[in-house]
């Protein structure tokens, strides 16, 4: 692996760990027991790391929020949201910490706004799709008002998740799936919501600790 790449995966992993601001370029370096010039060489400062790790999970949360072109299965939904938590996990000190990275990274504020309206349009089109083939049974009102706590829960899910954890450090993953899930299955025929619903119960039971003590 090239030194640059050690540098942004060392980067990640450190500002996932411990936050972003309580990370300097010197730990970055004695991290990968390299000289503070050696990383210079390849980031000028904190802030072209901080770019360039944007720039790897804006391209692949785009990728996974793209609009579908074809129709949606309630299983394909369910992938994708997956994806997306998994995404958010690999990047997650972007979300536990994101009013001040966005104050303090202006060039990011504006590329992270896009990703939130593509999220919220994405999952009204697809909430809009299952409705319209009677999967879901919910007013215009209701799908609006659906789509949007879908994404605030997939964009606030990390910083609830530090503050209830007992390891902080570890984003539950499967229980903000589920949290998910569960604002959806109210909406779903009785037999999808059976089926999402024993699928919540699955992520909740292999998430850490097993059966949960958190309430979601």
């Amino acid at each position: 692996m090239k030194t640059r790449e050690r540098i942004a995966m060392a980067s990640l992993s450190l500002f996932n760990h411990f936050g972003e601001p309580n990370v300097t370029t010197l730990q970055i370096a004695d991290e990968l027991n390299i000289s503070p010039g050696n990383l210079y060489y390849h980031f000028k400062n904190k802030t072209e790391i901080i770019n360039d790790l944007f720039g790897r999970f804006e391209r692949q949360m785009l990728n996974l929020i793209s609009a579908p072109d074809a129709e949606v299965s309630i299983d394909d939904y369910w992938i994708v949201l997956h994806l997306v938590f998994e995404c958010i996990a690999e990047y997650q000190f972007l979300y536990k910490d994101l009013v001040n990275i966005l104050q303090r990274y202006e060039r990011i504020a504006p590329r992270f706004r896009k990703i939130l309206n593509r999220k919220l349009a994405v999952t009204h089109s697809v909430l809009q799709r299952l409705k319209e083939r009677h999967v879901i049974d919910a007013a215009d009102s209701e799908l609006a008002a659906l789509a949007h706590n879908v994404v605030l829960t997939l964009t606030w899910w990390p910083s609830y998740d530090v503050v209830t954890a007992k390891l902080p450090q570890e984003m539950d993953l499967n229980r903000g799936i589920a949290q998910t899930i569960s604002q959806v299955a109210p909406y779903l025929r009785e037999a999808e919501r059976a089926e999402v619903l024993a699928l919540s119960r699955e992520y909740l039971a292999t998430a850490p600790g097993g059966s949960p003590e958190r309430e979601v």
